[in-house]
């Protein structure tokens, strides 16, 4: 196979639609070489021919370039390649022009436009190979040369409708269309790409505008083309699109075709376009049918797509297109043109004279024209040949000769396309060849008798059956059948039955076809008397061999013998007898001794024999004297005699000439006399030259004698040659013809050149350009110049002298332009001068023309000049001056006498580019941009724009120039202007010829400013290992330009491997000096770089100077890997693992820890233990020998510890066990003792048996037993009695004998008293199974056995039932035993003398009991879960099994956990997502109790729209654009949005719905002057958010609707009343409603009256309702969290001053305690059960997220309120007391665990409680009181250790509060710094958050508590004055002057009324300082902390992403309005 590189290398430039094309048939044409190799090879042939790429049929090809054709033909043995003109001529090598390569491969070279052919560079070729298997012909192959030619292409302008389709189509002369592609579309002149939206380039080259705006008509658009051979490219002209409003029209088709042919398996695209309003509607049919549904027909934009096309594709396709006001269709045609066809097997063989059929199937198009070719020669029918079958497929050959053999192919042509397949046909010889045969056999009277012959022939043979040589006669007794077999062979049978003696005698079949004759031959003997068949007389021919045969017949015969004139034969050595068959042979006949008479006899018995006679008459053939011709001369005589020698008489002698009768013409006499016969001739002549033969004939043969005669005449010309011309390129024939015989041949020799000749032979063998005729001229295919000199004709045939002549042929070179420019430029206004040189025969005249009109050189502007240069003519065409209009191609044309040439000179005229027409795109503060249309370019590319601006005032000599914009721009942008200013601009284009003139004049106003700076000291701090909290300042004052709106911060991954791109957060402004943003979701320990821009409503700052951070460490998120363990003695196992991969430590690594456990014999966990290293290996030692050991492993960072590798299990090996943990021993009798013993404590393997070792002494041994090891007791009998025995046991392993038990004495005696041989011990079982309690008692008499059970201390029967009894050998057995059957047990065995007892502690394992769990952090994609474990049951804890559901699903997932884990994370979660979650602990028994459902929410919330941004972009008459940059997707991405718009007269709502949420959208279509309604929803997985809002369209002159109507049509208006007291019904937000909550009441106190509160405020926010109503009870609660206040709730106050200078704050403490933080009656699944038990009942159905928190007031209460989110009103602060400015503050657990662990960060504290409290805080938005408040609260932590170590825990941290470590277990913490003493008056009535309990705080004077939340604490809040009268807490008027503070007003306000089933603090709760006015802070207790100052906690303060409502989407501090909302925390 030729390489691709060799074929690529002379391919020109292609199309790619065309390569993808020719990829496609190169597909199928391996397939088809597959094909075809494989049924060549497939066959095992020696010899084949194949085609390795048949699909080539076309090549086209720049002239410039050349190409080169390999043969796609190949063979085996090696191939000789030629080719040929489709004419049939073999192709000649043409020097330079063309040439064929040894290997086949057809190079066309580049020529110049002269030296174009159409017979070489415009024709169809094809090429053949061949071997010895045939020769086969290539398909055609179409070669065509492309020459450069002028064209130009233009674009025209289109008319479209907004909304509409326009189309451009580039136009092109058809003359280079199917050369031409366009390449690229531009729009002025920026290129048009996939991106660019709305704009689609077709597979035509059609530019689609979809969808036409105003906009597009602005631009200019032209096409960029390229010639596929020449690479050439053309610009086309500039056209506009003119774009109208819609109006309603027929549809008007813009794009189609009408024909199109297309290949099989390509893609098609069948263009329909049209235009029309409403927009028209398509549909498609084909062959007058819609078309069937097909997945490979594809309706798109731009028409039908079909792809992998299919023959059924080609009929007639129809695209309908209509709409309401008419329609339109348009017909088109397609056809299908596929040809192939593939045959196998590639060899077909048959036989010398068979018949041979062919069949060639096509398939692809129906319209085909069929050729039969043998070895490349086209077959036509005759007598033997048929074609037949529509299309001449089927080709039948009969009598085929061997020559007929070779390679056969059909061709099956259609147009340019044509397809072959061809087939080998092998000629055997088929001569019946005989397989298998019957043989010599005997067979009685009426035996049957079956006969066969196989044979095998081509074709197929025809068996006949003879009997002595005659046939055989069929009837009744004889049958022949015949049959073909599998292999193809013929079978013949000749079956005989009642078999007679005359049946016997030689058989022979006779197998003919057409190739020969085969026969086979055997006698058949039949017993019967012998006879002799009758012979006939015989003729013999003398001089050959014969056979006379003995037919004889009977069964059995003893000889056959022959005799001769009574002579026993043979007696000669030419005769030979067959005893056994009966033939005589006779060889080499002769007359006079064979002839006569022969005798056969046959001895039938010994003395009996018989006989039959033959005559034999012998002939002898004629025998002719040879006879030769002497040489003979024209016009002599001859006389040739025949005679005939010997043969029988009469002879007849005749004569023939070239095997013919001699034609009497001839004159040639011949004369018979009797047996001779002469031939004369009297004057000879050239026609009397031939083969002349003599034959004799008689009765026995005819015999004939040949000799040639030949006359001689020597040469002599017939045409002689002459000088003659020959033309350049063109052919010519040197005549030259001779004649004499034998017949001369004619050399022809050649010298070059005119000067003496020097003749040299002429090579006739170099491709065949130069060829010798038949008649002798020479034949110069191609002349070449230097073909021009002498040529010499000699003649010879070796009669006489050669004769010669020779002629001198002159070439003549046709005109040829040799030099000319391509292409030039000229400047306009100057002169230009264009030349062409031209070469041939002269005279030579040049003519100039300009697209195809002559120049007249008289033409003032046209001045030709000529003049001649040695053998060249120069040409120049002077042009003067130059203008615009000669752009364009001219072309010199040379002629002479013997042809003409021209050459084309593109000629440009440049001068400066046409000024650009300028407009205004966009107008801003301090920029003005602008978008120009490009005129002209001059002929020169534009270079650059130059842009000139000023002010008005100004003059345009002090204008700023903005010079060399790209050229590439239509479009840019002056900056640096003043706001608000009026300048003038203008534009000029620069090319390389100069500049234009100026453009069109503006005038335009500047916006106003946007901020000029950026953000100051802008801070990083990182809170987590995902999160980084950035705070800024704004802008400085002079630079903001306006109020700062909201920021942009941009934040970027720093290490390797990260996004460089700035990811951007957009947040809204505060409005104080200070804003911060909390980046979430960050990557773990990463540096990252932050920036800041501040915008405005006049746009976006400048950006801060990046800052970095890093996040903090976070704990490995991978294991560590290949975990290995191998135990290397019984008390070390090795580990080794592999470290986790950087990117999953998150930290800088510190180690590993690993933890382990022993998997103890009874089912149990050992000690979970653990060990950390800093390598990845480690041994353990001082393991339990023989454990199996489970290992995990982790790696951990500062940050804590990774995650667990899995479990892996390693036993220690085997060592010698322990001792016996315990050995009794008691007398049974005078001569036995029991020995009983436990097992070792450490077995240390597994126990293979025990050795009881008895002594007498001791320590010698004298009795040695071994028991199993599991028998545990043992007998020793025949002691002696009374004799004190020592006895010991030893534990056996593998490893050895272990140590020896205690060593114990025993003596056997009669009356032995009772013992019992069973241990004390605990006996540990699960429950529901039955147990037996052991206790083996022994004694003389045998002992009594009695159980007893403790029962509260004292020992009591067992009571003996269906479930406990004692068996016969003194054990217990308790049937499915309890919980409650555990306990002492003890066994009491007595007898006359003695007793003795022990005691069982039965132990019954239950499954565990349910764990705690609790939520500790969320993420927006994951939740951590912590649990302690509840009791284990008596059994180790196995494991846990975590489940997980989505709030609002069934499906429940679930997690195996270690048993030493306590805590887990979920990842991957769903953000904003409620999870409902449980626990369940697994121990040897089974899983025990589920835990209670607990449930927690990830990070997120619904959508939010900013109230910032504004919803409508622009509104005119039919459009509004939406602004959807305001959306805020709440902290989860946003999933899809949905917009519904409607008319507001109209029910029918218009849907658009997208998946992806883009920043505009715009509304089409819209009515004039129309009102609508609006409203869109946005999705992400935590919800979903809805906006509404109306809006108006304008009218057509742009002037506004006024008022908004009703649904009924009236326009009504939206009016908000707010009157004395009375909350208006209309929606206002959380900022308004905090206000109003917390605003000053300067209003004197009034009564309430109850009637007045008639107007209530519901207020829905997600998650969250408050309602403020009237309430005069608490004894129901509604079902929703509920603020539950009036305006009236807050009474007047006087603001209050300071006289301190100290920074202090007063507090007062809150003066009622109102029971557990939460209301269990209500509070999620998962609250702990004790605290339920305490805590107050409630409504049956209350929302599972509420909790109950109470409002106080300091004063007598009106009526009860309730906050729902525990925030309270404070009291005044005791004067005196003071805070330092920064107080740290702690809870932990009290002893009352189970209470402890529900305050602590439990299901309510990370959902509800969190969300509450946040959404409290709110709502509640603190007013200036906080103004100069620090907060700061860092994170809480479960433990399940008991008080007194939270306390221990309590106070280290106070010692590492500085440290980056978490806080200890159980410790919620947080900062409070109160205002600054100048702002303590602002203090007013405020909620706080209540505790979650009494206890572990402050205490109020009254001796109530103040409640510390674990989550926060708010005592700086609770600065009130205390009033100075009414106040039963109030204090002496000396404390509040000592301490310098003036007295609160008293407040009005109502009695709080208690929650009627609230619980009261449980004692242990109630503190012991109740009654100190003020409680101090006590170090070292469980509740408090030292003071600290504050830096010092600002910066151990760990902050939390786990706050929510406080947040806005993206997780920042929601910004508003209040400059006092800083940042808060909620942890």
């Amino acid at each position: 196979l030729l390489p691709q590189d060799s074929w690529d290398r002379f391919q020109p430039p292609r199309d790619p639609e065309k390569d993808k094309r020719q990829r496609i048939d190169g597909c199928i044409e391996v397939l088809r070489l597959i094909t075809s190799l494989w049924c060549v090879f497939g066959e095992d042939l020696r010899s084949s021919l194949y085609f390795v790429n048949a699909s080539v049929q076309e090549v086209v090809f720049a002239s410039t370039t050349g190409t080169s054709v390999p043969c796609p033909a190949a063979g085996v043995p090696p191939v000789s390649l030629r080719w040929y003109l489709a004419t049939g001529e073999e192709i000649y090598d043409v020097p330079g022009i063309r040439h064929v390569h040894p290997n086949g491969t057809l190079q066309i070279f580049q020529i110049p436009p002269s030296s174009f052919s159409k017979l070489i560079h415009d024709n169809t070729y094809y090429c053949t190979a061949e071997n010895p298997s045939g020769r086969i012909r290539s398909q055609d192959v179409h070669i065509k040369a492309v020459l450069r030619e002028p064209y130009t292409v233009r674009v025209e302008d289109q008319k479209a409708m907004r909304g509409n389709v326009a189309v451009f189509k580039c136009i092109i002369p058809a003359s280079v269309e199917a050369y031409i592609t366009v390449v690229s579309w531009e729009k002025d002149t920026v290129s048009i790409t996939p991106e660019v939206q709305r704009f689609l380039i077709t597979s035509t080259g059609a530019l689609y505008i979809l969808d036409v705006q105003m906009e597009d008509g602005l631009y200019n658009y032209r096409c960029m083309t390229r010639h596929q051979y020449t690479g050439e490219t053309r610009q086309s002209n500039s056209a506009r699109l003119i774009v109208s409003d819609p109006t309603n029209s027929a549809p008007h088709i813009l794009d189609s075709f009408e024909r199109r042919e297309v290949m099989a398996s390509h893609r098609v695209e069948l263009p329909c376009k049209a235009s029309g309003h409403p927009v028209p509607k398509y549909r498609w049919l084909k062959d007058n049918r819609p078309l069937e549904t097909d997945s490979r027909f594809k309706q798109s934009v731009t028409g039908l797509l079909i792809e992998r096309t299919q023959p059924s594709d080609t009929g007639t396709y129809v695209c309908e297109v209509w709409n309401g006001y008419g329609n339109a269709e348009h017909f088109c045609l397609h056809f299908f043109i596929y040809l192939m066809m593939i045959t196998c097997p590639r060899k077909v063989k048959g036989s010398v004279g068979s018949q041979v059929s062919l069949s060639c199937g096509v398939t692809g198009s129906e319209e085909y024209q069929l050729s039969w070719y043998r070895n490349g020669e086209l077959i036509y029918p005759s007598n033997s040949v048929r074609m037949t079958g529509q299309n001449r497929e089927n080709l039948v050959m009969a009598g085929m000769a061997k020559s007929d053999g070779g390679a056969y192919q059909c061709f099956a042509r259609h147009g340019k396309m044509s397809a072959q397949d061809f087939v080998q046909v092998i000629l055997e010889d088929g001569t019946p060849k005989i397989l298998a045969s019957f043989s010599e056999k005997v067979y009685n009277v009426n035996e049957f008798v079956s006969l066969s012959c196989t044979v095998k022939g081509t074709p197929e043979p025809r068996v006949t059956w003879t009997l002595d040589d005659e046939p055989v006669v069929r009837d009744s007794r004889h049958r022949i059948s015949y049959y073909t077999n599998a292999e193809g062979h013929v079978v013949s049978h000749l079956n005989i039955s009642q078999t007679q003696v005359p049946d016997g005698g030689v058989y022979r079949c006779i197998c003919n076809n057409s190739a020969g004759t085969v026969s086979y031959q055997a006698r058949i003997n039949v017993r019967g008397p012998a006879s002799i068949r009758p012979m006939k007389n015989l003729t013999a021919i003398a001089g050959r061999d014969m056979y006379i045969h003995c037919r004889v017949i009977g069964y059995p015969y003893y000889s056959i013998k022959w005799y001769k004139d009574s002579n026993l034969l043979p007696y000669n050595h030419r005769q030979r007898a067959f005893e056994n068959n009966g033939t005589l042979k006779l060889f080499d006949v002769q007359k006079e001794v064979d002839e006569g008479e022969y005798t056969c006899n046959v001895l039938v018995q010994p003395q009996l024999s018989t006989h039959q006679s033959v005559y034999v008459t012998v002939k002898v053939p004629p025998t002719i004297q040879p006879f030769e011709f002497p040489r003979f001369s024209i016009g002599q005589r001859v006389f040739v005699p025949c005679v005939v020698m010997s043969g029988d008489q009469p002879v007849f002698i005749t004569w023939q000439k070239d095997g013919r009768p001699i034609p009497a013409s001839l004159g040639v006499t011949i004369d018979n006399i009797d047996f001779t016969s002469s031939l004369r001739i009297s004057n000879l002549t050239l026609m009397h030259n031939g083969n002349y033969t003599c034959i004799a004939r008689n009765q026995a043969a005819a015999v004939e004698h040949r000799s040639e005669l030949i006359v001689r005449v020597p040469p002599k010309f017939v045409v002689q040659p002459k000088d003659q011309d020959g033309i350049y390129g063109k052919a010519v024939i040197l005549n030259c013809s001779a004649e004499g015989y034998p017949v001369p041949t004619i050399q022809w020799e050649y010298s070059k050149g005119a000067g003496v000749p020097q003749f040299k032979p002429i090579p006739l063998n170099s491709g065949f350009r130069i060829e010798v005729l038949v008649n002798g001229s020479l034949l110069i295919k191609h002349v070449l110049e230097e073909d021009s000199g002498f040529y010499l004709c000699r003649v010879s045939n070796d009669v006489g002298a050669d004769v010669s002549k020779s002629m001198y042929l002159n070439v003549k070179i046709p005109a040829m332009i040799t030099s000319y420019p391509n292409t030039t430029l000229a400047t306009q206004g100057e002169e230009k001068k264009m030349s062409c040189t031209a070469h041939g025969e002269k005279p030579i005249m040049v003519r100039w023309e300009k697209e195809e009109r002559i120049i007249n050189p008289e033409t003032s502007r046209y001045v030709v000049s000529v003049k001649e240069v040695g053998d060249e003519v120069i040409s120049t065409l002077q042009i003067m001056p130059t203008v615009r209009e000669d752009s364009g191609f001219f072309s010199c044309h040379a002629i002479n006498s013997f042809g003409e040439d021209r050459g084309i000179i593109q000629l440009t005229v440049q001068e400066p580019p046409d000024p650009p027409e300028v407009e205004i795109r966009e107008v801003k503060d301090r920029t003005i941009a602008l978008r120009w249309t490009m005129g002209f370019d001059g002929n020169s590319p534009i270079t650059g724009f130059d842009i000139e601006s000023k002010n008005k005032s100004a003059s345009w000599d002090t204008a700023q120039k903005t010079k060399d914009v790209s050229p590439q721009l239509n479009q840019a942008t002056i900056i640096d202007l003043h706001p608000s200013s009026t300048y003038n601009i203008r534009m000029f284009a620069k090319n390389l010829i100069g500049k234009s003139e100026a453009s069109n004049e503006l005038t335009i106003t500047t916006d106003e400013a946007a901020p000029d700076g950026p953000p100051q000291d802008v801070q990083l701090e990182a809170l987590s290992s995902q999160s980084i909290r950035v705070t800024w300042r704004p802008p400085k004052k002079h630079l903001q330009n306006g109020a700062i709106k909201g920021y942009q911060v941009g934040y970027r991954e720093y290490s390797s491997g990260g996004n460089y791109q700035f990811s951007v957060i957009s947040v809204e402004t505060t409005g104080d000096n200070a804003e911060s943003l909390v980046l979430d979701n960050l990557k773990k320990f990463t540096q990252y770089g932050v920036v800041v821009q501040a915008s405005n409503s006049a746009g976006t700052g400048p950006s801060s100077t990046e800052v970095a951070a890093t996040t903090l460490e976070d704990v490995p998120s991978r294991p560590p890997e290949n975990v290995q363990a191998v135990a290397t003695s019984p008390e070390v196992i090795s580990l080794s693992w592999l470290t986790p991969p950087k990117e999953a430590l998150n930290g800088n690594l510190l180690g590993f820890r690993v933890i382990y456990w022993a998997n103890l014999p009874d089912g149990e966990l050992g000690e979970i233990r653990n060990v950390t290293t800093s390598k990845p290996s480690l041994e353990l030692d001082g393991l339990e020998k023989y454990t199996n050991y489970s290992i995990q492993v982790l790696a951990f960072t500062r940050a804590g510890d990774g995650v667990r590798s899995e479990q892996i299990y390693t036993r220690t090996k085997e060592d010698v066990p322990g001792p016996p943990a315990g050995v009794k021993a008691a007398a049974a009798s005078n001569s036995m003792v029991f020995v009983s013993w436990l097992p070792p404590l450490k077995v240390n393997g597994i126990i293979r048996k025990y050795t009881v070792f008895c002594s007498n002494p001791h320590p010698t041994v004298s009795s040695e037993f071994e028991a199993a090891p599991d028998v545990f007791f043992y007998r020793i009998p025949n002691l002696s009695k009374n004799r004190q025995y020592s006895v010991w046991v030893v534990a056996v392993t593998a490893a050895g004998r272990g140590n020896a038990s205690e060593i114990i004495t025993v003596k056997p005696m009669a009356e032995a008293p009772a013992r019992i041989l069973t241990f004390n011990r605990t006996v540990t079982t699960p429950w529901m199974r039955d147990i037996l309690l052991p206790c083996k008692a022994v004694g003389d008499p045998s002992p009594t056995i009695k159980w007893l059970k403790e029962i509260n201390g004292t020992p009591a029967p067992v009571v003996i039932d269906s479930r406990r009894s004692v068996h016969t050998n003194g054990s217990l057995v308790i049937r499915t035993v309890k919980a409650e059957d555990s306990g002492n047990y003890t066994c009491v065995a007595s007898n006359s003398f003695g007793l003795d007892k022990i005691v069982l502690n039965l132990q019954v394992q239950v499954p565990p009991d349910q764990p705690r769990l609790t939520v500790t952090k969320t993420t927006t994609t994951s939740i951590t879960l912590s649990w302690i474990p509840g009791d284990n049951g008596g059994s180790s804890i196995r494991g846990y099994i975590l489940q997980y559901s989505e709030d609002n699903s069934e499906q429940w997932g679930n997690f195996a956990i270690s048993p030493s884990e306590r805590s887990y994370r979920l990842e991957n979660l769903k953000c904003g997502t409620w999870y409902k979650f449980t626990l369940t602990a697994q121990n040897a028994v089974g899983p025990g109790r589920i835990s209670e459902i607990i449930e927690a929410k990830t990070h997120g919330k619904e959508p939010q729209y900013s109230k910032e941004q504004e919803l409508f972009t622009s509104i005119n008459a039919t459009r509004v654009k939406l602004n959807l940059n305001g959306w805020n997707n709440g902290g989860c991405p946003i999933t899809s949005f949905t917009l519904e718009y409607r008319p507001v007269d109209s029910p029918t709502w218009t849907t658009a719905q997208r998946t992806s949420l883009t920043k505009s959208y715009v509304l089409y279509d819209l009515q004039e002057a129309t009102w609508y309604e609006l409203q869109m929803k946005v999705y992400n997985s935590a919800g979903y958010a809805e906006k509404r809002v109306k809006f108006g369209t304008l009218s057509y002159d742009g002037s506004e609707m006024m008022g908004v109507p009703a649904r009924d049509g009236r326009v009504s208006q939206i009016c908000y009343v707010l009157a004395s007291n009375i909350f208006s019904l209309c929606f206002l937000d959380a900022k308004s409603l905090a206000e109003m909550l917390m605003s000053k009441n300067t209003r004197p106190a009034e009564p309430i009256n109850k009637q007045q509160q008639t107007l209530r405020m519901h207020i829905d926010i997600p998650r969250a309702q408050l309602l403020i109503e009237e309430r005069d009870t608490m004894e129901t609660v509604d079902d929703r969290s509920t603020v539950l206040l009036t305006d009236n709730d807050f009474g007047e106050t006087q603001k209050q001053k300071s006289s301190t200078v100290t920074h202090t704050v007063h507090y007062q403490s809150i003066s009622q305690a109102t029971g557990p933080l939460v209301d269990v009656s209500d509070a999620r699944p998962g609250t702990n059960p004790t605290a339920r038990r305490t805590a107050k009942a409630g409504p049956a159905a209350r929302n599972r997220y509420a909790s109950q928190w109470t409002l106080n007031r300091p004063h007598p209460p009106v009526s009860s309120h309730t906050l729902s989110t525990d925030w309270r009103l404070p009291t005044p602060r005791v004067a005196g007391s003071v805070d330092k400015e920064s107080d740290s503050y702690s809870v932990s657990p009290s002893q009352d665990t189970d209470r402890a662990r529900s305050s602590m960060v439990s299901t309510e504290s990370a959902s509800s409680t969190y969300e509450e409290l946040a959404r409290a805080y709110e709502h509640a938005k603190m007013e200036e009181q906080l103004r100069h408040a620090k907060f700061t609260i860092t994170e809480c932590f479960i433990s399940d250790t008991s008080s007194e170590q939270m306390t221990a825990g309590t106070n280290d941290y106070t010692d590492s509060l500085t440290s980056s470590t978490p806080s200890e277990s159980g410790i919620c913490r947080f900062t409070a710094s109160p205002p600054k003493p100048q702002d303590v008056s602002r203090v007013m009535n405020m909620a706080v958050p209540k505790a979650h309990r009494p206890g572990e705080a402050k205490l109020s004077r009254g001796g109530e508590l103040v409640h510390l939340p674990p989550y926060l604490r708010m005592d700086f809040l609770l600065n009130r004055g205390m009033s100075c009268s009414g106040s039963s807490r109030g204090t002496a008027s000396g404390e509040r002057a000592a301490m310098g503070q003036a007295c609160l007003e008293p407040q009005k306000s109502r009695s709080l009324k208690r929650p009627s089933r609230m619980a009261p603090p449980t004692p242990t709760e109630a503190p012991q300082a109740s009654r100190d006015p003020v409680a101090q802070w006590q170090p070292g207790s469980a509740a408090t902390l030292p003071h600290r100052e504050g830096s010092e906690l600002a910066q151990a303060a760990k902050l939390s992403t786990s706050q929510e409502s406080l947040l806005d989407s993206r997780g920042h501090l929601k910004q508003s309005s209040n400059p006092y909302a800083k940042s808060y925390t909620l942890v």
